[in-house]
């Protein structure tokens, strides 16, 4: 066996699909350091670059604008928002 093949690194654990509870905004990490958030049917409404320190998430869209997120006990806190893993969404209220 030859180990001198480096293997790729594992992606960070962050990385793809985030959704609201209500599943209207849906925000994928890319592995490449770009990110992909969509707004109902509203594909790619907002696309940019993000960085990870820790538990924070900054964010700079295509056009300049900043944002930041923090994940903590495995939720996504981004801005005024609050996603969950895709499949780990809690179920609404009401139902």
């Amino acid at each position: 066996m030859n180990n001198d093949t480096a293997s790729p690194a594992a992606p960070h654990p962050f990385v793809g699909m985030w959704v609201t509870a209500d599943g209207h905004i849906r925000q994928e990490l890319l592995a490449d350091g770009r990110y992909d958030e969509a707004r109902g049917s509203r594909k790619s409404a907002y696309t940019g670059n993000y960085t990870v320190t820790g538990n924070h998430i900054d964010y700079v869209d295509d056009t300049g604008f900043t944002a930041t997120g923090d994940v903590r006990d495995g939720v996504l806190h981004h801005e005024h928002l609050v996603l969950y893993r895709e499949g780990a969404v809690p179920p609404r209220a009401g139902r």
